[in-house]
């Protein structure tokens, strides 16, 4: 099973490219997300890959992220999503913001994007609210020198799971993160006081 693909990029047809590794071109379907981090046609560049095997086919989804590559994953997991609607719901809207919709259960936001409507964007937010917390995890916050701490994955999620949206619950780990040893219970007590600070007052 190919697991990733490095080599000279060449284009092709919207939604995919070709790789060219050892003297063999790779068919890639890819994101515009993905798209958009790649080199110009000749440059290297390497791609984390999804296979895709059907009875008559195998296909290679390509990403330049583990963020992108784990939600098309995900995707798929809900009722009436396979790999090539995940890759428009990918194409449509950038993994943080798609994340974020999925945990403010912002459905609006969802139906913008091609091929999602109404009942697909309620599936969405049903099956996947829960489960995209840890996604941004994948590019913790950093102290004010560069080095994350320990504590900082798990009390980012325990943000996302008191209901703030992944963005806000970043922003303020990050804002609350200024020593590598901070204990969990110290990074949400600080967070939690600079988003109060920032609530609307009440008259």
């Amino acid at each position: 099973m190919i697991a990733s693909l490095t080599g000279t990029i060449e284009s092709g047809p919207p939604g995919e490219i070709i790789v060219q590794v050892g003297g063999v071109g790779y068919r890639v379907l890819i994101p515009n997300s993905t798209f958009s981090q790649l080199p110009a046609p000749g440059g290297e560049a390497r791609l984390r890959i999804t296979t895709v095997v059907r009875e008559d086919d195998i296909s290679l989804y390509g990403f330049a992220s583990e963020a992108e590559q784990w939600l098309f994953a995900l995707l798929q997991n809900v009722t009436g999503v396979g790999p090539k609607l995940a890759l428009k719901i990918l194409s449509g809207i950038q993994p943080e913001r798609l994340s974020d919709a999925l945990s403010a259960e912002d459905t609006a936001l969802l139906c913008t994007i091609p091929g999602v409507g109404k009942k697909m964007a309620q599936r969405l937010v049903l099956e996947l609210r829960d489960k995209v917390g840890s996604i941004m995890g994948l590019a913790l916050p950093k102290t004010r020198a560069g080095a994350a701490a320990p504590a900082a994955q798990e009390a980012l999620e325990g943000l996302i799971s008191l209901g703030y949206p992944v963005k806000t619950a970043r922003d303020a780990i990050d804002a609350a993160l200024t020593d590598p040893t901070q204990t969990v219970e110290e990074l949400i007590r600080d967070a939690l006081k600079r988003l109060a600070s920032k609530s609307p007052k009440k008259r």
